[in-house]
C-alpha cells in the first residue's frame, strides 16, 4: 500500500512540474497566436496561427522587417512588420521606401505590387507629414501591414512604444498545409 501512494505521489508531482513549465515557458518565452484580419497579406493569412517569441526583444534590439506582435490601444495584439527603428527617417516615394535618405527593396510586396493597377500599394507619405516629426522617436517603432491598402498601423495609430511589444514573431504553425517559417 505505502509503494502504490509513493508512485502515485511521484506522477503527481511530475504533473505539477510539466504543468508549471508548460505554464512558465508560454507566459514568459513563448505564446501562440492567432492572426486575425487580412492587414499581412500576402506574408501571413487571417487564423493562421504563430508562435512569439517573447525574449527575442529581452536579449537583442528589433531589426528592420521583423515581424512583431504589439499591444494596441484597443486592447488588442496586432501583428506589422517594423519598418522604423528609433532616430530613422522614414518616407514613401513613388511606392519605395526610404530609410534616412536611401532606398529600401521589400521583397516580400514584390506579387503584391505586381497586382495592383490603380495607383502605388503604399501611398507616399513622410513622418512629418503623419505625426509632425521627422524621425522615430527614441523607445518607439514604426510599423506597417504589408497590405498597405487596408492595413491600420502606424499610419494612422501612431508610434509604437517599445514596452507593448509582446515579440517577435516568425514561425507559422497551423495550418499545417501552410507550416513555415516567414520573413
Amino acid at each position: 500500500m505505502e509503494k502504490q501512494k509513493n508512485e502515485w505521489f511521484e506522477w503527481l508531482k511530475a504533473i505539477v512540474i510539466a504543468v508549471a513549465l508548460a505554464g512558465g515557458i508560454r507566459y514568459f518565452i513563448f505564446a501562440p497566436i492567432i492572426v486575425e484580419g487580412e492587414s499581412m497579406m500576402p506574408t501571413l493569412h487571417n487564423q493562421d496561427r504563430m508562435i512569439v517569441n517573447k525574449v527575442a526583444y529581452k536579449i537583442g534590439e528589433p531589426e528592420r522587417f521583423d515581424i512583431i506582435v504589439f499591444h494596441a490601444e484597443e486592447g488588442k495584439d496586432y501583428i506589422k512588420r517594423v519598418i522604423g527603428l528609433p532616430g530613422d527617417r522614414i518616407e514613401y516615394k513613388n511606392d519605395t521606401l526610404y530609410v534616412n535618405g536611401k532606398p529600401y527593396k521589400e521583397p516580400y510586396l514584390d506579387e503584391e505590387k505586381k497586382q495592383v493597377f490603380d495607383g502605388p500599394l503604399t501611398e507616399s507619405f513622410t513622418l512629418e507629414e503623419l505625426w509632425g516629426r521627422k524621425t522615430v522617436p527614441e523607445g518607439h517603432l514604426f510599423v506597417l501591414g504589408d497590405n498597405r491598402r487596408y492595413s491600420k498601423d502606424s499610419r494612422h495609430i501612431g508610434f509604437i512604444p517599445m514596452d507593448k511589444v509582446v515579440g517577435k514573431t516568425s514561425v507559422v504553425y497551423w495550418p499545417l498545409s501552410d507550416a513555415r517559417i516567414v520573413e
